[in-house]
């Protein structure tokens, strides 16, 4: 099978505009408003009758709650303040908003402790308790300061806009300033260095076979950006569905600007100053990934396609025979009759539910593909439903939107509209009763054959927004995905749900996971693919991976070996390859290579506790789950070129190796102290290091004083019952918090308290080690024992204390080793 993948040409089409106001700002905003238009006196001038349309002096404003409106007698600006720390600017260039309506962001209205409006002869400044959005009355220059009134953002011009004469609207602009040493992280899967710093970039999800590095747009679009200048960091979102553009100082070295070819313009300023602190904000505005179950944490295995129902069953008993750790097998389009969705090929699968039943009582989950496109035909009962309710997508002419796909000749569902949605979502009851535990969403951009994408006269209903295929494009899988989402929650209201979408918007996280799409089996793949994950992690989108592989061509032995040892910290560990290459599993490359896939693999399971307590450290309060290391230290400039290193965390700093034949590596390790993973050795930040980086190595060192919990090795996730659970405590002289969550894995009990949350806290001396633990949380684990592995310790240790009680303890070459009570409070070697 071949799909032929083209590039779509970018145009842009230059648009005059006349203005005229024919409303007065109070009328345009509101008729309810009781608050006075406060006027500025400044002469009113008529528009400049030129191409681009900029704002001009500021004439009258007024005041709405925390909503601030400014006028300059053509266009209003709203200043919103959302929370203390985020502040929305939207511009009306004829004084008429758009519906306040957003597919991303999830809660507009924050708890704000201050907000208020200071004048002076120059300015208007909307102040918080921790940033001030300043407006100069003359040009209508905004700026946002810290509470030490140093400017972090400005603009380099006034907000301006061209009409678009061929579809309405208007073209809408903003540049800020660009600083000499500023860099900018962010926007997604883009395939480029983490810092975009001289890039322009666009935002139209394409279907992107093969992809290159800095070949854009991709898969996703998602128009959030971070700032990093001085070690202080700020962010702007461009909440815009539209085909946007972003140029990082690119066509000018001292601008920064993002515009698009319609919509509002609308951007949220997130203030820092750390780089997580503001990309934890923008998750108060666009939500987190909900917590997933904990099987989707462990190996899955792919591939277009495994088929028939004996090569699957033989997959899995492999698996189990080689005792190599696997907990979810997937099932790609040729399972489907004639690629229709929801549909088996009975041919291929007689019996798919006793198969699924099967390989449940194995411990593999079964996951399948949905496609968005839906076969024309009459007889097929998903295309009876969608034709007689009228839930496919319209032309501009009332014709139905078809295209060519998997099936052939295809309809396609408007899943901006709600009763599509809910009607999608009850299409897969067939699939879960049969056993099918996730869902791959594919295909969404939304792609057609022949490198076409929708036509912009597509009509959508954008949940009573309606607006054209310009409007919908980049939010079409998302809402996708949120049906999928949507219908598996209905349906088993009790477990969570797990899906995967190629593409998405700003917000899909709170429905999906995604993965990078359609990559390549090459060593520059390896290397993108860790830059990728890094700025999704970024870039709000934290369950993350990549085609471990390769999707397309043919990887070596030591290329497999090494993306499988990446996968390991990877969000997502999928491995998954195309039909038309070779078999791809962790045995396909012979014993020596097997033994090493089936180490890192099982490194996988042993730390799926600290995974797991990373996941919902995110889902609890947005932190991110891969920390570049420029986030570590955002204070050190020369952390701007360092990009292989990253943290899986906050406790875990991994460096994969990415050459071809590397045996030593230089790593930079930040400041603190660190231990080798595998020999434990105590190792100083602040510098760089060698390493040697032999085939069954890769470097992973553990920040001291971290308390990391490991699991026994399992063949899945809840293969054993945990009897007694390892802890090793890396010493530390410094003071260290460490955290472990439990919960039963798969249900949403944790939402009311069937949870465990511990707190470890680690503090040294020259010639002691205190550790106390916290507990809260109404779930009860499985085991009733810690194994306490103390490691590093710098003194001969003579007495263990628990809780004021002397407690036996045995030591080895590594380290001491102590039994004790799961529920200790204080525990104290000397």
């Amino acid at each position: 099978m071949l799909t032929i993948y083209l590039k779509k040409k970018q145009n842009r089409i230059n648009m005059v505009e006349e203005f005229r106001v024919t409303k007065s700002l109070k009328e345009k905003i509101s008729d309810q408003y009781e608050e006075d238009i406060h006027h500025v006196n400044n002469p009113v001038l008529d528009p400049p009758k030129i191409e681009k349309k900029y704002l001009g002096r500021i004439t009258q404003y007024l005041q709405k709650g925390n909503s601030f409106y400014f006028h300059d007698n053509k266009a209003t600006v709203e200043i919103k303040v959302v929370s203390d720390e985020i502040i929305r600017v939207r511009l009306a260039p004829n004084s008429s908003f758009l519906s306040d309506f957003s597919y991303a962001v999830d809660n507009v209205n924050q708890h704000v402790d201050l907000y208020e409006l200071d004048e002076d002869n120059e300015n208007y400044r909307v102040k918080t308790n921790t940033v001030t959005c300043v407006l100069n009355k003359e040009n209508f220059h905004i700026s946002f300061e810290n509470r030490d009134g140093k400017i972090t953002n400005q603009d380099h011009a006034p907000m301006h806009w061209e009409e678009n004469d061929d579809f309405g609207g208007y073209y809408v602009y903003c540049t800020k300033q660009a600083k000499e040493n500023e860099g900018f992280f962010g926007l997604g899967d883009k395939a480029s260095h983490l810092n975009l710093k001289g890039r322009r970039l666009t935002n139209w999800n394409s279907d992107t076979y093969s992809f290159s590095f800095n070949q854009d747009p991709l898969y996703k679009s998602i128009p959030f950006y971070l700032s990093l200048h001085e070690g202080e960091s700020y962010g702007i979102f461009f909440d815009n569905t539209f085909k946007t553009y972003f140029d990082f100082a690119s066509e000018k070295t001292d601008q920064t600007s993002f515009w698009s070819e319609g919509g509002e313009l609308q951007y949220y300023y997130i203030h820092g100053p750390s780089m997580t602190d503001v990309i934890k904000r923008y998750h108060n505005l666009t939500g987190t990934h909900y917590l997933p179950p904990t099987w989707a944490l462990g190996y899955h295995q792919c591939r277009w396609s495994y088929y028939p129902e004996s090569k699957v069953r033989d997959l899995g008993l492999q698996f189990r025979n080689r005792q190599i750790p696997c907990d979810a097998l997937y099932l790609d389009i040729d399972y489907m009759e004639g690629y229709r969705c929801f549909t088996w090929n009975k041919r291929y699968f007689p019996d798919p539910k006793g198969m699924i039943q099967d390989l449940a009582k194995d411990g593999f989950k079964t996951v399948v593909m949905i496609d968005p496109g839906i076969k024309v035909d009459d007889n097929y009962w998903v295309f009876q439903e969608g034709k007689k309710n009228n839930y496919f997508c319209r032309r501009g002419d009332d014709y139905f939107m078809e295209g060519y796909v998997w099936p052939g000749r295809c309809q396609f569902p408007d899943f901006t509209n709600p009763q599509v949605r809910a009607w999608w979502g009850g299409l897969y009851e067939g699939l879960v009763e049969s056993g099918v535990a996730g869902v791959w969403n594919d295909m969404n951009e939304p792609a057609v054959f022949g490198g076409r994408v929708f036509p912009n006269d597509v009509r959508h209903n954008y949940d009573g927004h309606h607006g054209s295929h310009r409007k919908a494009h980049n939010i079409y899988g998302m809402q996708m995905v949120r049906a999928t989402y949507d219908g598996l929650k209905k349906l088993q209201p009790n477990k969570r749900p797990f899906t995967i979408t190629r593409a998405a918007y700003a917000g899909t996280q709170r429905y999906a996971s995604v993965w990078t799409g359609d990559n390549v089996a090459t060593w520059e793949h390896l290397k993108m693919g860790s830059l990728q994950l890094q700025r999704l992690s970024m870039s709000g989108l934290p369950f993350c991976g990549t085609d471990i592989g390769g999707f397309s061509g043919e990887p070596t032995a030591e290329l497999f070996t090494r993306w499988i040892q990446f996968g390991v910290f990877s969000p997502f560990m999928r491995a998954h390859s195309a039909g038309d290459t070779a078999e791809r599993e962790p045995w396909s490359f012979g014993e020596e290579y097997e033994k090493l896939n089936r180490k890192f693999i099982q490194l996988r399971y042993k730390l799926l506790p600290y995974i797991y307590t990373v996941f919902r450290q995110h889902a609890h309060d947005g932190s991110p789950i891969l920390n570049p290391l420029i986030m570590l230290e955002q204070e050190e400039v020369s952390n701007l070129q360092r990009e292989e290193e990253f943290a899986f965390g906050d406790k875990i700093l991994v460096s994969p190796v990415l050459e071809a034949g590397q045996q030593q590596k230089t790593i930079y390790l930040p400041k603190g102290k660190w231990y080798d993973y595998w020999t434990h050795a105590l190792i100083p930040g602040g510098m760089e290091h060698q390493f040697d980086t032999p085939l069954d190595k890769m470097p992973i060192f553990i920040k001291a004083g971290t308390v990391l919990p490991e699991h026994p090795v399992m063949q899945y996730v809840n293969e054993k019952t945990i009897e007694i659970l390892d802890l090793n405590v890396f010493y530390s002289e410094s003071h260290v918090e460490s955290s472990l969550y439990e919960d039963e894995g798969d249900s949403f009990a944790y939402e009311h308290q069937g949870y465990v949350n511990k707190k470890f806290i680690v503090k040294g001396t020259a010639s002691s080690l205190e550790i106390t633990q916290e507990v809260e949380g109404l779930y009860t684990e499985s085991y009733h024992e810690y194994r306490v592995n103390i490691i590093g310790l710098p003194f001969e240790l003579k007495t263990v204390l628990v809780d004021n009680e002397i407690i036996n303890f045995s030591q080895n070459e590594l380290g001491s080793t102590v039994v004790i009570g799961k529920r200790f409070k204080s525990m104290l070697l000397k």
